[in-house]
């Protein structure tokens, strides 16, 4: 007599977010442990590191996946609009998450946050690179704490993330990821709300540079 497979119980709903080309799918438990984020922006990266991921790529509409949290969210290209897709979308992920306890096995090497090169002077993103002296600075923790403090349990609210590259000649350099990234609220929102609140506190601050993952 075949085991009968074990079941998770899962629940997902939908939700919009800032970004018009990416929906952001809650589940009811984490999809990723220890606070971790990642964004898989092509089905070679997801291979193996992460199951849904790998499945949701055979989606023709879908661009890249973020998974933070208990969260997943989907970007999609322009060849169909999300009312005639969501709810499809959305069984299949609370299906699988019915018959997969892990979304994401482990996540890649320099997929999970930028990684700076001191001996190049570049920072690495995924997918590009920022071209700066990395030199750490006096006010790199404050940077993050202000970041993660006042600034990332919004931009995950909204599906995204954004991350703490580095602090060069008056400028903080981040990078943007999930729904930030390409959205198009999300310059003003780096312009009128991060910046700002980053001048407030460090008077050294003079701008905030984004990057897309």
């Amino acid at each position: 007599m075949t085991a009968e497979k074990k079941k998770f119980p899962t629940s997902v709903y939908a939700e919009m977010t800032p970004n018009p080309s990416v929906m952001k799918f809650v589940a009811d438990r984490a999809l990723i442990l220890g606070g971790q984020q990642v964004e898989f922006q092509t089905a070679i990266q997801a291979k193996g590191a992460s199951p849904l991921a790998e499945e949701l790529f055979h989606f023709p509409f879908v661009k890249s996946v973020f998974i933070s949290g208990n969260y997943v969210s989907v970007l999609k290209d322009d060849s169909l609009d999300w009312d005639m897709i969501v709810m499809q979308l959305r069984e299949y992920i609370r299906d699988w998450l019915m018959e997969n306890e892990v979304a994401v096995a482990y996540i890649p090497e320099g997929l999970d946050k930028p990684e700076i090169s001191e001996e190049s002077g570049v920072v690495a993103t995924q997918q590009a690179a920022i071209e700066v002296d990395v030199v750490p600075s006096e006010f790199d923790d404050q940077i993050r704490f202000l970041l993660d403090e006042f600034v990332r349990p919004a931009v995950e609210q909204d599906g995204g993330a954004i991350d703490f590259v580095a602090f060069n000649a008056g400028k903080v350099y981040v990078t943007m990821r999930g729904a930030c990234s390409g959205c198009p609220s999300s310059m003003q929102t780096l312009k009128g709300g991060i910046e700002n609140l980053l001048k407030s506190h460090i008077e050294e601050v003079v701008e905030v540079v984004a990057k897309e993952g």
